[in-house]
């Protein structure tokens, strides 16, 4: 029971923790001075978020995610955010394996070398589906969690940042919102495949209370880094090399692969979501259906990883504060819903 819910945890925080959250862009993106609010805040609204995600995907022995949404948006708004679900993931799958080129440009290898590798691992992962993914995070993501939280605190110990906390000054929590928000979308996406799969209430508690204190502790590591290194974020395609610099050349290279890894991961569980939708629509075996998936996205790529963050994920985070409200206020107007 307990290694089933780690299995989901990971698995969810596994989804979270892609390019641009792993990078650190995605993080400077919606939080920087004044948020440690914002971080709690986020990290208590994943958690309610998932955990009502996944009982409804329970309840509904969901298949795919469109089920789940039309329970909690009604059937005309659903076709809405279905189809805004289905840009999401094809957009940031291509994000994510755009980050796969720039974070193996560290290397100097050639930015598209980058990108055909992310490209051919994805491949090669879907041979084995569902299972692939959850075993392939079942090592990478708690490797990538207690390197990065290691390499954080390391960090803060060394420099003159510390950790600070005002009440008073906390004036960016309302990006709690939109961070949860942006990242609403691939959470539906995963949980509804789940949701058949868990045997026990606990998995559920295991699984989004875990991942969400997870998420947030280490976004408040993170953010208080990468504020020590303002100045420099500018200068980097991925802010996490700005706090890297003054390391060991040995350090940069592990981190750069577990990166690399953690970018793999979400594009997988991008994939999944996709593969998942169309399933009943498109049949043949998982690593065909990811080389349809991927052929398209190719050409977003030479937009590069920051670009495509900076543009992209406010626009995502602000579209999406109905359906987290939708999901936030589901407990209390759930009869009404299922009575439409």
């Amino acid at each position: 029971m307990v290694g089933r819910g780690l299995k989901w945890m990971f698995l969810l925080t596994g989804t979270m923790i892609g390019a641009g959250y792993a990078s650190g862009r995605e993080i400077w993106q919606f939080f920087g001075a004044d948020s440690v609010a914002a971080i709690i805040l986020f990290s208590i609204l994943f958690t309610l978020s998932s955990t009502i995600i996944l009982k409804i995907s329970i309840d509904l022995r969901a298949e795919n995610y469109v089920s789940v949404l039309q329970r909690l948006l009604g059937t005309r708004l659903s076709k809405f955010y279905d189809t805004l679900i289905i840009l999401y993931l094809l957009t940031t799958t291509g994000i994510m394996i755009s980050g796969g080129g720039a974070t193996l440009e560290t290397f100097e290898l050639p930015y598209w070398m980058g990108v055909s590798m992310m490209c051919l691992l994805l491949i090669v992962l879907f041979i084995w589906d569902l299972d692939g993914l959850t075993s392939a995070n079942n090592i990478l993501t708690p490797t990538l969690i207690i390197s990065l939280i290691a390499i954080l605190i390391l960090f803060q110990m060394s420099s003159e940042g510390g950790f600070v906390f005002e009440w008073g000054a906390q004036t960016n929590w309302p990006s709690a919102l939109t961070f949860t928000a942006l990242n609403l979308l691939p959470i539906v996406a995963v949980l509804s495949v789940i949701g058949n799969k868990i045997q026990h209430e606990a998995e559920i508690w295991i699984a989004t209370v875990g991942s969400g204190l997870l998420l947030g502790s280490v976004s408040y590591l993170y953010n208080q880094s990468l504020l020590v290194v303002a100045d420099d974020i500018l200068l980097y395609e991925i802010p996490l090399f700005s706090i890297l610099s003054s390391y060991p050349t040995i350090l940069i290279f592990a981190m750069t692969i577990l990166l690399f890894t953690a970018i793999f991961t979400t594009a997988a569980a991008n994939i999944l979501g996709l593969i998942s939708r169309f399933r009943r629509l498109i049949n043949g075996p998982g690593w065909l259906l990811t080389i349809l998936v991927i052929l398209p996205l190719l050409p977003m790529t030479i937009f590069g990883f920051s670009t495509l963050v900076s543009f992209l994920y406010p626009i995502y985070g602000v579209v999406n504060l109905y359906l987290l409200g939708a999901v936030l206020l589901y407990p209390f107007i759930s009869d009404n819903l299922q009575q439409k």
